[in-house]
């Protein structure tokens, strides 16, 4: 069923529900999904509705234009979009294929709707895996530092753009995103951690867990932000640690976990699920 889906963030009011619903039926448009939540610190409403296109006599653009009054009367922070069109997104990887792989078996299953405009990667190994699936695959080498560094990254940057995405996922991308490309695309590069955020940030996650003894460690999926995995988290899961696992048997575990979060939380990205305010999100699973 093509559909429309209407976000929304305003400041808490009696009444929000019932004037945007009523808004909706003088369109004559049936509604098929409704979110909302009420911060009750902060006295903001979070809404997510979800709108038969069939059932409405306007296409996307006239609905913008007949709800943007209600939104200014409500002063409300919102967008409207449109299920039949995938999402442009591009992907980032290193070497690490799991995560990577996943995605482009959901992708090619229908399990999860976007369209994989292409890999960008700072190895060559996953080329043959990337193009297999009939995915362009551009391969820009990131040296350790210097000039040759952010030539690298200016290149990337220029790749990105000229792929247009709406969001670029970074599936095991061994690299930190310079301050200026992360600032580019706010809330629209999603990062996969391989540890339990806000605990063993930065590299080798798993031997700091390791070095910790801890009992639950798991993958965090996350919005990327000019601090280093500090972003506004989508979604996280964890896996039980034994006395007896190594640090090898941490990775092997957490492969498992990474890819799974990573899936789930754009899924809920792509589906609008996710609203953002401050560091902090509401997620409409």
């Amino acid at each position: 069923m093509r559909s429309y889906r209407l976000v929304g963030t305003c400041p808490d009011k009696v009444g929000i529900v019932a004037r945007i619903a009523g808004f909706i039926a003088e369109q004559g448009g049936s509604i098929i999904g409704a979110n909302q939540y009420e911060d009750t610190e902060t006295r903001m409403f979070y809404m997510r509705y979800e709108v038969d296109a069939g059932s409405l006599d306007m296409d996307a653009e006239d609905f913008r234009a007949a709800f943007a009054p209600v939104a200014r009367d409500l002063d409300m922070d919102w967008r409207l979009t449109e299920s039949r069109r995938p999402q442009r997104v591009v992907l980032m990887v290193s070497k690490l294929d799991h995560c990577l792989a996943d995605l482009l078996h959901l992708w090619r299953s229908g399990d999860i709707d976007f369209d994989p405009v292409c890999v960008i990667s700072n190895h060559e190994d996953l080329r043959p895996l990337v193009e297999w699936h009939g995915v362009p695959y551009h391969c820009v080498q990131v040296p350790p530092d210097g000039e040759g560094k952010q030539a690298a990254f200016e290149e990337t940057s220029r790749l990105i753009r000229e792929a247009a995405p709406d969001t670029i996922v970074l599936a095991r991308y061994m690299q930190i995103l310079p301050p200026w490309l992360c600032a580019e695309y706010p809330n629209r590069i999603i990062n996969i951690h391989h540890s339990f955020l806000p605990s063993f940030v930065g590299a080798r996650p798993y031997h700091q867990a390791f070095q910790r003894g801890v009992k639950l460690t798991g993958a965090t999926c996350h919005y990327v932000t000019e601090e280093l995995d500090a972003g506004p988290i989508i979604e996280q899961d964890v896996i039980r640690i034994r006395h007896h696992d190594t640090v090898e048997d941490l990775v092997r575990l957490g492969k498992e976990v990474e890819k799974t979060v990573l899936a789930r939380g754009l899924r809920y990205h792509l589906e609008d699920r996710v609203l953002v305010q401050g560091n902090k999100t509401v997620v409409f699973s």
